[in-house]
């Protein structure tokens, strides 16, 4: 399935019934036709609400906007633009950062809010695998939060640099960030033990974790580049494989969900393909070129994936 929007797209996501996009006119489109006009101006981020249920999107208006099927509704307001935004459906919370603030609010108790004051402004926030603490990226390396604790000292996690999104391991046990300058870099949580993952020639926009938490699927490289994180030390003292080398194109985005296998790559030249690593080859799910993707997501038991290009174009392909 296939569509055409008037407007680029910011992300496309799966809640729990279909694929939803959030474009950079300020609307949510639902792979079922359904249009919300949400944000006065562009969205800038997005993720699933912790329902499973619709998506909730950051915007340039400094909203934060839950969009379901007909109804879209203000969840909250920053202090200036909406920067990233993250969401466990574990916890039920919802984290977004508006310049050097990060802010907690919870999907079931609408008085419920916390900000944290950061040095330099946050670029990327994510909640450890039980949503009980979060991860922003920032200038010099990463701060963890306790999402619920009004008064505390974050962890600093410290690494000269521009950070510009992070994640935490299935497990819990890693921070990743990726960096400004074409690398990323990691902390194993319980020593707080640095990992450097570098040599890529472009800016590392999207890193998954698949196959039980074992691989880490990274963009930035002529093919898909993949990182093992088996066992204790994580990908310390490894090497990384690559798997759908092309050298004329890079790969700009990947996605995949922890406990499966199946892992999607969008082309800077407008393809995309997916693969198992632990299988033989690749299949192109779109083989024309076109323009660069700039969205990608994979469903929840990755039976279904979604695609968008720098020109408004999209595409939904069930497995």
């Amino acid at each position: 399935m296939n569509f055409t929007f008037d407007a680029q797209i910011t992300a496309a996501l799966f809640d729990k019934t279909q694929a939803v996009f959030a474009l950079g006119d300020g609307s949510v489109r639902f792979e079922d036709g359904t249009r919300n006009e949400v944000h006065d101006g562009a969205v800038l981020c997005a993720c699933v609400h912790p329902s499973g249920e619709g998506i909730v999107t950051g915007g340039d208006d400094g909203k934060v906007v839950w969009s379901r099927v007909g109804e879209a509704v203000v969840l909250a307001e920053g202090k200036g633009w909406i920067d990233s935004i993250a969401a466990s459906a574990e916890s039920g919370l919802i984290a977004f950062s508006s310049g050097r603030v990060l802010s907690v609010i919870d999907s079931k108790d609408a008085a419920f809010r916390r900000d944290f004051q950061h040095e330099r402004t946050v670029s990327g926030v994510a909640f450890d695998p039980k949503g009980r603490r979060v991860a922003t990226s920032t200038y010099n390396g990463a701060w963890l939060w306790y999402a619920r604790i009004e008064q505390q000292q974050p962890v600093k996690l410290s690494w000269a640099g521009s950070h510009l999104s992070v994640g935490f391991s299935p497990d819990g046990a890693f921070i990743v960030t990726s960096m400004q300058d074409n690398q990323l870099h990691g902390w194993r949580l319980k020593d707080q033990r640095n990992m450097r993952m570098g040599g890529y020639p472009a800016k590392i926009k999207s890193f998954s974790f698949l196959s039980k938490g074992q691989l880490m699927a990274t963009s930035g490289a002529q093919g898909v580049v993949l990182w093992p994180f088996i066992g204790a030390n994580g990908p310390m003292g490894r090497e990384a494989t690559e798997i759908g080398y092309d050298e004329s194109t890079l790969v700009s985005l990947v996605a995949s969900t922890p406990d499966q296998g199946r892992l999607v790559a969008g082309l800077e030249d407008g393809r995309v393909w997916w693969a198992d690593p632990a299988g033989r080859g690749l299949d192109f799910i779109k083989k024309d070129k076109g323009a660069p993707i700039t969205a990608l997501a994979v469903s929840k038991g990755a039976a279904r994936m979604a695609w968008a290009d720098e020109d408004g174009n999209a595409g939904v392909h069930s497995f």
